[in-house]
């Protein structure tokens, strides 16, 4: 992202389990952890730009396989920093 020019972004790695079916999938009292290692990505950006940065993330993550994640797209309604405790009116 930094070298399509989108330096504030945060990259969280966590786990998650997804809808599709793991090989490790049981369907007793014996239960496998299914858990995929995955990556968060948050990005505030422009209304003007999430269809680019939605193009990036998908052509750069696009395996064609079950689990290739899933793109989120929200409304930030306000901003505050943290340091001075005021609402940020920066783009």
């Amino acid at each position: 992202m930094l070298q399509a020019g989108y330096p504030n972004t945060t990259v969280s790695l966590a786990e998650g389990t997804g809808s599709f079916k793991s090989e490790e999938t049981t369907l007793s009292t014996h239960f496998s952890i299914t858990n995929s290692k995955v990556a968060k990505i948050e990005i505030v950006c422009n209304d003007s730009e999430v269809d680019k940065i939605v193009s990036i993330i998908s052509d750069k993550a696009r395996t064609g396989n079950p689990g290739d994640g899933i793109i989120y797209v929200s409304e930030i309604q306000n901003v505050y920093k943290v340091r001075t405790g005021l609402e940020s009116k920066e783009d």
